[in-house]
């Protein structure tokens, strides 16, 4: 069953199969992924974080606008964007008075692990070529998990 709502290519790839296939491209050292599964996510919340600072609607237009980008590839994604942002919304909700200082020193942490793992992957981050790449980034983590539990995308 095709789960995605974007058209294939005449190869018959679908976009966020070639999306990811690219992204993995430069993340197959084991310590680099290891370091994106747990710096993606912690990115994730910081900058919902900040922007829940600077103005609650900028968060929300921001996960508005990346659901429809998760929509286009798949709604398998999709959906667990949609669960894993409210999760993260949850949570900065919850901070309270220090969300903004704890948002910037988890986003500059966690983009620091990031480098650090790309100066051990000895490539580039897929978003220099592409700023999509940073949308692919939270998939290329749900995708190995959906692999572990067997969901198809």
């Amino acid at each position: 069953m095709n789960h995605t709502t974007t058209p294939t290519a005449s190869d018959g790839t679908r976009q966020v199969d070639r999306l990811l296939a690219h992204y993995s491209e430069s993340h197959q050292n084991p310590k680099n992924e290891l370091i994106h599964f747990i710096a993606i996510p912690l990115i994730m919340l910081s900058l919902l974080g900040m922007m829940l600072t600077l103005h609650p609607y900028l968060a929300y237009a921001f996960i508005a606008a990346s659901m429809v980008y998760y929509l286009r590839l798949s709604l398998v994604f999709f959906g667990a964007m949609i669960l894993w942002s409210a999760i993260l919304l949850a949570l900065v909700h919850a901070v309270g008075e220090l969300l903004l200082p704890l948002s910037v020193g988890i986003f500059v942490g966690a983009w620091i692990l990031q480098f650090v793992g790309h100066k051990l992957e000895g490539k580039k981050p897929s978003f220099f070529e592409d700023i999509q790449y940073l949308w692919v980034g939270p998939l290329f983590v749900l995708s190995k998990l959906f692999v572990k539990l067997g969901i198809r995308w």
